[in-house]
């Protein structure tokens, strides 16, 4: 049933009668354990990380070994150094991450997504620094199944006329 709304004095009444249904923004809040951790899981390829994120430091242990002697190579490093650098956090956090599956670089992925969602999950306020930059949305690539004819998933077997 709508009315015919004319002039500025009818919306007015309009507002005043009926009653304004107003949607809230829904407001997150912090998620955090006894010990004042927040977790996550993490997956990127065939890398699942399951991540746990505390007040600190800013110390990296990935399988019980510090972030350098797990990751040698500087690029995964600064891959696990991304959310902290854009959600402005840098060095205060300690992260403990488990990971299994995949390759160095799937599970440097990994590890990555589950710190990004921990991050959010312990301060909300940073999620939108981490929604923008897109660090929390899981990557879905994977690798193609290979197809029989095929030497590859793609890949044909070398053509010989003769």
């Amino acid at each position: 049933m709508v009315e015919d709304i004319k002039s500025l004095g009818d919306l007015e009444a309009v507002a005043a009668s009926s009653e304004a249904v107003v949607e809230t923004a829904t407001i997150r809040e912090a998620k955090r354990d006894d010990f004042g951790r927040s977790y996550a899981t993490g997956k990127r390829k065939d890398a699942i990380a399951r991540v746990w994120i505390k007040p600190g430091s800013g110390k990296v242990v990935v399988n019980g070994k510090e972030m350098n002697a797990y990751f040698a190579r500087p690029v995964l490093q600064m891959i696990l150094r991304q959310p902290f650098q854009v959600a402005g956090v840098e060095d205060q956090f300690d992260v403990n991450a488990t990971v299994k599956g995949g390759g160095l670089s799937g599970q440097a992925g990994a590890v990555k997504h589950g710190i990004s969602k921990a991050l959010q999950l312990y301060e909300p306020s940073l999620r939108g620094a981490l929604k923008s930059a897109g660090f929390l949305t899981r990557d879905s690539r994977v690798v193609e199944r290979k197809k029989y004819g095929k030497r590859k998933a793609r890949r044909s077997f070398q053509f010989s006329k003769r």
